[in-house]
């Protein structure tokens, strides 16, 4: 299975039963809805899904299940967030071997590496795996930026395909379409600027808060491509308090929350994450209950 690099591709939650296992009972819940909703991809292990917490065997143990779920509706791609070369190759190779089609990768974990590090960490990655790669830009959480000049040295490796463009300045969308033009692919990694940068012309969108609400980002990612703009803006306009829990330290807690009230997860998370308390939780479960009261009818977006 190729990669399109297009649509909405859900940075899925890992779920856990109340004793800290995987709980794929719930998983399968999930993955229908995002499945039913239109969802162009699923994305394992990234900081939505904990990774940082899960053991070896559980991360491929989630991929190998992911697969088979998804039957090869919609490719499974899995995050790669590794301190070292080394284990950054090892990784991608597992993923492989464990039936991911593609990888999304983010520069070296804690160490700060320079630009000439960076583009030699994912070059080693990239050379060692058939598999599509999707880098992972995020200078505002992980401190190191892949700039143009970057990337017009990666992309001489084919299967260096896409971007989740996470640096929060939206006219870089147009500096990438500039430079790169199709080759590229370009996909919103942040819920709060996603319509903006689909407007700018971002082939997708990576986003959290799908893992609650699948069929709202769809619709406006679908109703967006079809110039239905207002129609978009609306329901984003609705979206954008829950949009914003996103874009906090305790977004794993937030969406999980948002998960639970709309049925489709729970709210287990891994130590050292616990559950939100006191008026922050208040504060979480208000703006979660009044996305559920102003709900919009959504229109059919799936035959645009």
């Amino acid at each position: 299975m190729s990669i399109e690099w297009n649509g909405v591709m859900p940075a899925v939650t890992t779920k856990f039963t109340a004793d800290d296992k995987l709980d794929f009972k719930m998983f399968e819940v999930n993955m229908k809805a995002q499945l039913d909703a239109g969802v162009s991809g699923i994305i394992l292990g990234g900081t939505l899904g904990e990774a940082s917490t899960l053991l070896e065997e559980e991360k491929r143990e989630l991929v190998q299940h992911t697969v088979s779920l998804t039957e090869n509706k919609v490719p499974v791609i899995m995050n790669i967030a590794e301190q070292t070369t080394k284990g950054a190759i090892l990784a991608a190779n597992k993923a492989e071997q464990d039936g991911a089609k593609g990888l999304m990768m983010l520069p070296p974990m804690r160490y700060k590496a320079s630009d000439f590090e960076t583009v030699a960490f994912y070059s080693e990655v990239a050379k060692s795996t058939k598999l599509p790669i999707m880098v992972y830009n995020n200078p505002v959480d992980y401190k190191i930026e892949v700039s143009l000049d970057m990337f017009e040295e990666l992309l001489k490796f084919d299967n260096i395909q896409a971007v989740k463009e996470s640096t929060r300045d939206i006219s870089n969308v147009t500096r990438m379409i500039n430079r790169f033009g199709d080759r590229l692919k370009i996909l919103s990694g942040v819920d709060t600027l996603a319509l903006e940068s689909l407007l700018m012309g971002s082939d997708g969108w990576v986003s959290g808060l799908v893992c609650a609400f699948p069929a709202e980002t769809v619709a406006i990612y679908k109703l967006a491509k079809a110039g239905r703009i207002d129609e978009a803006l609306k329901i984003y306009r609705w979206f954008l308090p829950l949009l914003e829990l996103d874009i906090n330290s305790f977004l794993v807690q937030n969406i999980k929350l948002a998960e639970v009230a709309t049925g489709i997860g729970t709210e287990n998370v891994r130590a050292p994450r616990l559950p939100l308390q006191g008026a922050e939780r208040e504060r979480v479960l208000a703006i979660i209950a009044e996305g559920l009261r102003t709900r919009p009818t959504l229109p059919d977006y799936k035959n645009l």
